[in-house]
């Protein structure tokens, strides 16, 4: 089992478009007052810069670092070129997020050797063909492998063999184990339960009385290095989303409504790329007091057209309590998705409109992302980003 995972990814494409940009402390994302940081270049990260970290805390710890806004068709673009690259090595591979993989090699040893040595292939080749460079972890199981990339980034291997597992988890904090955040940390704290040795020791039936049965003993397997999950090469996505965050509150309806069918649209053009139609739509709403609110309509009819999308959600924002409110972050989300084949053709309406938003989707293809829009989009005011 391979874990291969790009450095620094989003940081190190910013640098590759602009070269003068080596060296220096990048930090993607977070160009408004409001955003977060999508990623951080080594450089950034010294001064303890994180992802999701505000924008204000991360100006004032590395007041010297260079912010640029994220651009997601490049990341996209290179992403497609790792992903070439570990499929010329094996069918089964199972992405996680753009940067990051799993991989089940044990067919390809025939033609690649080991899975260290295809490890090393598989580095070499995305650094020549993507121009960044990866850390990989090489393990019996996903858990050792995911840890051991980490553990040697950036620009590292680590092959863990099947006999080195304990000997490898064991000093590493709780903390790393899937299924461990601040409250469950809290009680294994309580317990004298510092690290995956720790754990290890600790007879399952005291976990299972503080954490629950199954709780309880899916930590204990992993800290013994038992997972037995094997590569998933493809997995139907359950939802697709767009979010805005505003670089300002804003308060005024026909400006919420006019982003709520910018990120309707959005949200239709990703269905239609990846082949889905959706049941359900869920508005976000994000209010200055911080108060989220959420609304979920079900439609009659699956749709991948951003008017249905929109009309939906224009419709749970009119029917908010209040007026006036002061809006921060803006979301559309569709769920309950189905392979656009499997529904029948929509109304006439609906396709008619449908076939414009196609139309737009192959503009954008050819001249780039915002070549072509509904008009009420063309004055859309520019509050902030979504990171």
């Amino acid at each position: 089992m391979l874990h291969v995972d790009l450095d620094a990814f989003y940081a190190s494409v910013e640098v590759l478009k602009d070269p003068s940009l080596a060296g220096r402390p990048v930090i993607v994302g977070g160009v408004g007052g409001r955003g977060v940081v999508s990623s951080a270049s080594y450089e950034a990260r010294e001064y303890g810069v994180r992802s999701a970290m505000p924008t204000v805390r991360a100006r004032r710890i590395c007041p010297d670092g260079v912010f640029v806004p994220p651009d997601f068709e490049a990341y996209k673009a290179h992403s497609n070129r790792f992903r070439e690259v570990l499929l010329a090595h094996t069918p089964l591979v199972e992405p996680i997020s753009l940067d990051e993989a799993f991989l089940d090699v044990g067919g390809a040893t025939m033609l690649f050797g080991d899975p260290p040595n295809i490890a090393a292939r598989i580095r070499a080749e995305v650094e020549r063909e993507v121009g960044v460079t990866c850390s990989v972890g090489v393990a019996s199981t996903k858990f050792v492998a995911k840890l051991a990339s980490d553990h040697c980034k950036p620009n590292g291997m680590l092959v863990v063999p099947a006999d080195g597992v304990l000997a490898f988890l064991g000093p590493l904090p709780v903390g790393r184990l899937w299924g461990v955040g601040k409250k469950t940390g809290d009680v294994l704290s309580r317990l004298a339960v510092r690290t995956i040795s720790d754990l290890a020791a600790t007879p399952e039936p005291i976990l299972a009385r503080l954490l629950g049965a199954q709780h309880a003993t899916h930590l204990s397997q992993l800290a013994q290095g038992i997972d037995d999950r094997g590569v998933v090469p493809y997995e139907a996505p359950k939802s697709v989303g767009n979010e805005e965050t505003f670089e300002h509150d804003v308060d005024d309806d026909e400006t919420l409504l006019r982003e709520l069918l910018a990120l309707s649209g959005n949200v239709a053009s990703r269905l239609r790329a990846d082949g889905y139609r959706a049941r359900t739509v869920t508005m976000k709403v994000r209010l200055a007091t911080f108060t989220t609110l959420t609304r979920s309509k079900t439609m009659a009819d699956a749709t991948d057209v951003g008017a249905d999308l929109y009309r939906a959600v224009a419709d749970l924002y009119k029917a908010l309590p209040g007026q006036r409110r002061r809006v921060r972050l803006l979301g559309v989300q569709a769920t309950g998705l189905v392979p656009a084949g499997a529904e029948q053709l929509a109304l006439l309406r609906g396709e008619r409109w449908g076939d414009v938003e196609r139309a737009i989707d192959r503009i954008e293809q050819r001249f780039g992302s915002g070549s072509a829009m509904p008009a009420s989009l063309l004055d859309r005011s520019k509050h902030g980003h979504q990171f």
